[in-house]
C-alpha cells in the first residue's frame, strides 16, 4: 500500500488537514492578533483541505474495490 501513489496522496492530504487544524486551534487558544486576522481563514482552509482529503480517500477506496 505504501507504494500506491494515490494512497500516499490521500495520506498526505489527511496530514495537511491535521496541520491546518492544529494551526487554527492553536491560534484560537492563544487568541490575540493572529486569531483575529486568521481564525476564520484557517478554518476555511481546513474545510477545503478536508473536502479534498475525503474525496481522495473515497477515490482510493473506489479504485481499490475495482481491483486495480
Amino acid at each position: 500500500m505504501l507504494s500506491d501513489p494515490l494512497f500516499l496522496l490521500a495520506a498526505f492530504s489527511a496530514f495537511a488537514v491535521l496541520g491546518v487544524l492544529l494551526v487554527g486551534v492553536g491560534g484560537f487558544a492563544k487568541g490575540g492578533e493572529f486569531n483575529r486576522r486568521n481564525g476564520n481563514r484557517m478554518m476555511r482552509y481546513r474545510l477545503v483541505a478536508q473536502a479534498i482529503a475525503v474525496a481522495l480517500i473515497v477515490l482510493f477506496v473506489f479504485v481499490r474495490s475495482r481491483g486495480a
